[in-house]
This record gives C-alpha cells, sequence and structure tokens, in this order.
C-alpha cells in the first residue's frame, strides 16, 4: 500500500502469485483494510463494463450520513482512477490525484469518505469492481463536473462519452464548501 498526496487517499498494490494454472491476489482482506481507512462492512459490490475507451464517468460521492469508502479495483483493462478531495477541512481540498487501474497491475484504488469519484477509460470494455462501505442512497447522491476548470483534472483521452446525466453535473462556484464528515 502506499499513500498519495491526499491524505487517507490509498494505492492498494495486491500480489499476485502465478503458476502454470493462472494466477491469483487476494482482492479484499477487511483486517489489512482496516489498518488504512476500510474499517466499516462491505455495504454493497458494484460491477461496471466502459464500452469505449475515452468514456469517462463521475464525479459521484455521497453526503453524509451516507458518505461512503470505496475500494476500485480494474478487472479488465485500463482506468485513469481520479479522487477529488472535497473535505471542507482538508488542506488538500479540491485536489485531485489519480492512479492507473488496470487488471495487469493488480492495483486498486482506496477512496475515503469525502471524495468525489470518476473515471476514464484507457481501452474498450474496461471493467470495474467497487466495494463500498455504505449501500446507495439517491437522495444524498452529489456530483462534481468532469470538465470544471476549476479542478482542471489532466484527463489523459479526448472525451469519447459521456452520459448526459453527468455532462449536466454542476461546475464549482464560491459557493460549494465541499462536506463535513
Amino acid at each position: 500500500m502506499s499513500r498519495t498526496p491526499l491524505h487517507g487517499l490509498i494505492a492498494v498494490q495486491r500480489t499476485r502469485i502465478e503458476d502454470e494454472r493462472g494466477s491469483f491476489s487476494r482482492f479484499f482482506c477487511a483486517t489489512e483494510l482496516s489498518d488504512v481507512g476500510f474499517d466499516e462492512p462491505v455495504a454493497q459490490i458494484n460491477h461496471t463494463v466502459t464500452r469505449r475507451s475515452g468514456s469517462v464517468r463521475g464525479l459521484h460521492f455521497q453526503y453524509p450520513p451516507y458518505a461512503e469508502v470505496k475500494l476500485v479495483s480494474c478487472v479488465r483493462g485500463k482506468v485513469w482512477d481520479v479522487a477529488v478531495d472535497i473535505r471542507r477541512d482538508s488542506p488538500t481540498f479540491m485536489s485531485w490525484h489519480a492512479e492507473l487501474l488496470t487488471a495487469e497491475n493488480a492495483c486498486s484504488l482506496l477512496i475515503p469518505k469525502g471524495f468525489a469519484h470518476g473515471f476514464q477509460a484507457l481501452t474498450p470494455d474496461a471493467e470495474l469492481i467497487y466495494l463500498h462501505s455504505a449501500a446507495y442512497e439517491p437522495g444524498a447522491e452529489g456530483a462534481l463536473n468532469v470538465r470544471d476548470p476549476r479542478l482542471a483534472i489532466d484527463w489523459p483521452l479526448p472525451f469519447a462519452d459521456l452520459s448526459e446525466r453527468d455532462a449536466r453535473h454542476p461546475m464549482v462556484d464560491d459557493g460549494f464548501l465541499g462536506i463535513e464528515l
């Protein structure tokens, strides 16, 4: 596990054991991950397949008390996985960090409460598995716009697809105070 420049955001490197049959890696270990912030039970597991490279999803979060910890892993293809710190009192408020997640590099991103999350598919049919500490609550959903110039996220590819819903997410203005955990 390696810490990123944003407090609490952790890149988790899974160890792959390979032999003539294939490979094995531990996807989730409550004991190991509780030491770095995933200290609640897994409440929901989501799976996405993004068909076109260049497609972007996000930047989603849930307001407290439904804020969630996420463990995001790529099981096929490659994605540029982005987390934005929206914790009101954080020294890195409104800063972002990205990790390359691939099926081959066995890297996951542990995203703490108080972060918005999104990604860009870098290959066709990119497939992600998300483990969440809280179930999705529609009334608690929040989002930032992936094209927001205040965030200035360095997306590696031109946008190929962006849902109408994600395109309508608000830009950050001076009234956005983030979330208080």
